[in-house]
């Protein structure tokens, strides 16, 4: 037999091998061809309660420069000198708490303050220091320039830079503040100063770059006999609006998104309040210990309300329930809201804002479960607090909506928190460490809303057995890391179910969930698109809870936008944001189907979810929703595979148009990026469609939104 098998023709072994295949193969393509096609089935007459723009919110902290350097214009770092005028970096306060050796929070100065003549020609004046702690003074020479200077700004070409300084001094001395280029003295421009007295006085600064610099300096000096007393210093593109960055103002109006969360975070755990209003120029430099760096106290309340009112969004004003007291937390709504007959509404007009105003969404505290939060106490002591606070700012402002510092069992679980209170890992339900249960039992009355945080990235599961976070080994496949940050919302849901079971006054006045930080995490992502199937998904779980799930605040608004220092535009995240919020309904619609999520991956408890977050429409995602006025139906498809798939959309209870449109975010590659200063590698796709087909195909990753009117 084998002898005549090696006589076969050449192309006959070919064929018979080829059929062997074919035969092996056919079973596996006739079960593919027969299984059922994924299919979506869209109820447009079962909605549910409207999607809340707040929804889309963002949230800002002063933690390090997130506000100072990436929303506010200021160029000069430590403009009011906390730190002394020295040759060598400054060394910071040593860091106590969570910053202690932690070098996440090693925030030593890139840019200080560096004296010219040497050392010995600046002191540093505490006896009588303009603000804060201290002020420089200059000593200085006949025959040679002494003073200060700070280098690495950023000019460019024919943009002008205007600003002041505050200057004190021997009579009859001459200053000379000069803008000089990142090479020496080319393109030095000098405003001179001979008007000193022993009187602070305010100067004027205005210069035009005649060429680009990333290292340009300001250079302050003076010549004469004596000294002269340096009190504060600005400068700032001349193109500000009322402070705040042109361009980065542009790029979140975009976003439209509802609700801007401010100060904390954990910075307000250690904020007062009245340091940041009044004479910007008079506000005291502080160190802020919880993330151990320095803080000028430039961007205060008015200055967050006048950056919302820019934005066109709500305010929501954390109060300080750390260190802080009801009593300042009383005056602080006094002071936004109060008339100008009150003390504090008379304070806020001097400080040139007349008109209260008027904001309504508050945070008591931020995170106070956790015990790194500065002023953190027992949750027995806390409900009191916060019972206290919600009192005294309600005697101001009755119409004022309270939101709490609450954690779920998957927080507590999360941040190891419960353990140090009870020894649970996950609490039980109603336990002593079981944060958000204890406070809607005792202080519902006071709570129109809860605080939920959560972080994911999809890299490490809790351990029910080990009683810890540990790596997930393997790595999860793409599609189960793309369904992190919705599992984390999924979770929430369920304890809040449970809530509404254990709580029976709990059903008879609803309070919201507000998840006021969250984010997906991804080192080195920050702006990348392989964020945004996880965003996209999020989104779709807090769709399907929409009565539930009321306002959500990522941290931070700063990750919406890439900047160079310069230049601002939206990066991906930001992308999908503004493609949400712009083109996706507000009344969501039922979506069913016929291809369930699979079964979680881990045990339930804690933050792992009993069922998985999606549509029953497995790879895929559906999410739906009618406009506010429901003449047109918006139907949200993502793909969080990386592979193409295709699906059928059953719509039911209404007819649709012949023609519609579709916005589609969906780059060639997973790690596609958009940078300023860089072309862009994602975009969002605007198409003009006919009838909706039969069945839609979806690209890798991709995010899809339709859009066709009611008939």
């Amino acid at each position: 037999m084998g002898l005549i098998l090696t006589t076969v023709p050449r192309k006959r072994t070919l064929l018979f091998q080829r059929l062997l295949l074919l035969s092996f193969f056919l079973p596996a393509i006739a079960a593919l061809s027969q299984a059922p096609a994924i299919t979506a089935t869209v109820d447009v007459a079962k909605t549910g309660g409207p999607i809340s723009k707040n929804i889309y919110g963002q949230f800002l902290e002063h933690g390090g420069d997130i506000v100072n350097a990436g929303i506010w214009s200021e160029m000069l770092v430590d403009r009011k000198f906390f730190y002394p005028v020295a040759t060598v970096a400054p060394t910071p306060p040593p860091a106590i708490g969570n910053a202690a050796g932690n070098p996440r929070f090693e925030n030593i100065p890139k840019r200080w303050w560096a004296p010219v003549g040497g050392d010995s020609a600046v002191r540093m004046d505490s006896k009588a220091p303009y603000t804060g702690d201290q002020s420089p003074a200059v000593r200085l020479s006949p025959s040679e320039p002494h003073g200060l200077r700070q280098s690495g700004l950023f000019v460019r070409s024919k943009k002008t830079y205007t600003g002041r300084i505050i200057l004190a001094g021997t009579p009859g001395t001459v200053v000379k503040v000069a803008l000089v280029g990142g090479s020496g003295a080319t393109g030095r421009q000098s405003i001179t100063i001979h008007t000193l007295g022993w009187g602070y006085r305010t100067y004027p600064l205005r210069y035009t770059a005649d060429a680009d610099s990333d290292n340009a300096t300001l250079e302050i000096t003076g010549t004469g006999t004596g000294e002269f007393h340096v009190g504060a210093v600005s400068l700032m593109s001349a193109d500000n609006i009322e402070g705040f960055r042109p361009e980065v103002i542009a790029v979140l109006k975009q976003l439209r998104f509802g609700v801007l969360r401010f100060p904390g975070g954990n910075f307000v755990s250690s904020y007062e309040w009245r340091y940041g209003v009044g004479d910007i120029d008079k506000r005291p430099p502080i160190f802020d210990p919880v993330w151990h760096a320095l803080q000028p106290n430039d961007v205060g309340t008015d200055e967050f309300l006048t950056l919302c009112k820019l934005l066109g969004v709500d305010p929501y004003i954390t109060v300080n329930a750390g260190f802080g007291d009801a009593w300042s937390a009383r005056e602080l709504v006094e002071y936004t809201n109060g008339a100008v007959t009150t003390p504090m509404g008379k304070w806020r007009a001097q400080n040139g804002h007349s008109t209260p105003y008027n904001v309504k969404l508050w945070g008591i505290g931020n995170e106070p479960w956790g015990d790194y939060q500065m002023g953190a106490m027992a949750l027995q002591q806390y409900e009191v607090k916060h019972n206290i606070f919600a009192k005294e700012m309600r005697k101001i402002d009755p119409t004022i909506m309270l939101i709490a510092g609450g954690a779920m069992p998957d927080v507590m679980e999360g941040a190891d928190q419960a353990r140090r209170i009870n020894g649970q890992y996950v609490p039980d339900y109603l336990s002593a460490a079981d944060w958000t249960g204890q406070l809607l039992l005792h202080c519902l009355s006071n709570i129109d809303m809860v605080s939920e945080h959560y972080y994911a990235s999809g890299t490490e599961h809790t351990d029910m057995k080990l009683g810890k976070k540990v790596p997930i080994e393997p790595p999860l496949s793409f599609i189960e890391s793309q369904r992190a940050a919705a599992v984390q919302v999924r979770a929430k849901y369920e304890h809040y179910e449970k809530y509404l079971e254990l709580i029976p006054a709990l059903r008879a006045k609803p309070v919201p969930i507000a998840i006021d930080e969250w984010a997906y995490f991804l080192p080195g992502k920050r702006d990348s698109y392989h964020t945004v199937p996880a965003y996209a998904w999020a989104f779709h779980e807090m769709f399907r809870h929409s009565d539930i799930f009321q306002m959500a605040n990522l941290t931070f608004a700063t990750a919406t936008f890439s900047s160079n220092g310069t230049e601002a535009v939206l990066n991906p995240t930001g992308l999908l944001f503004k493609m949400y919020r712009d083109h996706f309904g507000v009344i969501p619609v039922e979506v069913g189907g016929n291809s369930p999520q699979p079964k979680p991956a881990f045990p339930a408890g804690g933050d792992q979810p009993a069922v998985n977050p999606g549509s029953p429409t497995y790879p895929l995602d559906v999410s739906a929703a009618l406009s506010g006025d429901r003449k047109t139906l918006t139907i949200a498809v993502l793909n969080p595979s990386d592979a193409e798939h295709s699906i059928h959309l059953d719509i039911q209870g209404a007819a649709l148009a012949s023609a519609g449109k579709l916005w589609r975010m969906a780059p060639n590659s997973i790690d596609a990026t958009v940078k300023a200063g860089s072309p862009a590698e994602v975009q969002v796709e605007e198409q003009s469609l006919g009838a909706l087909p039969a069945a839609v195909t979806l690209r890798p990753f991709s995010v899809n939104i339709y859009s066709y009117p009611v008939q």
